[in-house]
């Protein structure tokens, strides 16, 4: 799918909760053109088709949204000046957001205006929403998200490492590094993976910066190949991480690649060849595309808002997406019946089901819950490894069905709730 059919469809899915209809109205930030576009376009996909069918199934509720589908081109000043007019003029009772940059300025903003901010972002400060964790910069009320946190994901990946060291037959300390821009995302988890890889026995060393946007990044491979690492956190999203990928392949840098959550995907697997092939990293749903699950009807019948034919392969961020906007939906329903869809009352909407799994989402939506005292929706994280076994010049949903690219899943790591990680 082209950037142009993307934002028809966003722009269709608007036309859906049309302002005849719509009651309340809902944000959309995503990121079509900026530098995690890469990503953030299926994902947004999953959150504007997700709206639109809700819209056109009842509503939330028997309640319409309005939907403004915002492109911010991953620019945090965009950002701040669409949260005013959504906030000012247009009395938005939720928001689906994006980054972590942006997401974090507007911390204090939607506490204040009382407006729940579903995000893109996974980043452990936005867990804690009394700021009572140990290593909290600040309480975080209004802040959700679907998914483990940058954090969790990370230390269930190097919970595998260290067992993956033992059975490859390691000997002495593993070597660690942390990857990716100096930037709040790929950041956000890297003072809480680096404490547990010396827990763990990592001999930890220092970080490589790369670029959020593709480049040449031999001089990064270089120095990994030369540091002798064994494991390696890829802390940016797909589009980078591929030219990291084939430049470690191009000089023989033999590392076992972790992604985070936005690091690796099925695109990414096309993209990179055979230098995708044995990365891991977390997936958020129960299913991937193709997969089968009692939600995938609903997924598939969401999939037709933009695609009408019912034939393009969504890839892992799209049913994530989807998640992000039910979990929100299923909320402003019990707003709905205990005061009115106001943004008090989809927060405590979060609050009221355990082991949540919204309707329609049966086995693809991981059971989530959130508490007043914890937003750590789930500390359960399903680690995949990507699978390429051939030449990927063919798309997509031919590579799936030849089995030529593949994600197999490899186990799922279950971390305790610990107290002095919320928030961190």
């Amino acid at each position: 799918m082209n950037m142009k059919s993307v934002i028809l469809a966003a722009t269709a899915a608007i036309a859906l909760a049309s302002p005849a209809l719509a009651q309340v109205k809902v944000g959309h930030l995503a990121d079509y053109s900026g530098a995690t576009s890469d990503v953030g376009v299926p994902f947004g996909q999953g959150v504007a088709d997700a709206l639109a069918y809700i819209n056109k199934t009842g509503g939330a509720g028997g309640t319409q949204m309005g939907v403004e589908t915002f492109d911010y081109g991953y620019q945090v000043p965009r950002a701040i000046s669409q949260y005013k007019k959504w906030s000012g003029r247009d009395k938005v009772v939720a928001i689906q957001g994006w980054g972590t940059a942006d997401t974090e300025a507007l911390i204090t903003f939607i506490a204040k205006d009382e407006i729940p901010y579903f995000s893109g972002s996974y980043a452990g400060q936005l867990t804690d929403p009394n700021g009572s964790g140990e290593k909290s910069t600040k309480a975080a009320p209004f802040n959700f998200f679907y998914g483990p946190s940058y954090s969790d994901s990370l230390r269930a990946m190097l919970q595998w490492a260290a067992e993956d060291w033992k059975a490859q037959g390691g000997s002495g300390k593993p070597k660690y590094v942390h990857m990716g821009a100096n930037h709040p995302y790929p950041n956000a988890p890297k003072e809480a993976g680096e404490e547990l890889a010396k827990e763990l026995g990592f001999e930890v060393l220092p970080a490589v910066q790369f670029a959020l946007t593709p480049g040449d990044y031999t001089a990064q491979c270089l120095t990994l190949k030369d540091s002798g690492a064994n494991y390696a956190y890829l802390g940016n999203t797909a589009g980078s991480n591929i030219s990291v990928l084939r430049a470690c392949d191009t000089v023989g840098a033999k590392v076992q690649f972790m992604g985070n959550v936005w690091g690796m995907d099925e695109n990414a697997m096309k993209a990179a060849g055979k230098a995708a092939d044995g990365v891991v990293f977390p997936v958020r749903t129960g299913v991937v595309w193709g997969g089968e699950a009692p939600g995938m009807q609903t997924v598939r019948e969401i999939s037709k808002v933009s695609d009408a034919s019912g034939n393009a392969y969504r890839p892992v961020h799209y049913i994530s997406g989807i998640c992000s906007a039910y979990y929100m939906k299923e909320a402003m329903e019990w707003a709905a019946k205990n005061g009115g869809i106001t943004g008090a009352n989809i927060k405590q909407g979060m609050y009221q089901k355990k082991d949540w799994v919204p309707a329609g989402m049966e086995g693809v939506c991981v059971p989530s819950t959130w508490t007043p005292d914890d937003h750590r929706g789930t500390t359960t994280v399903a680690i995949y490894r990507a699978k390429v076994g051939g030449a990927t010049e063919a798309s997509v949903d031919e590579l799936v069905k030849a089995g030529t690219i593949k994600l197999e899943k490899v186990t799922s790591v279950d971390l305790p709730r610990k107290k002095e990680w919320l928030g961190w």
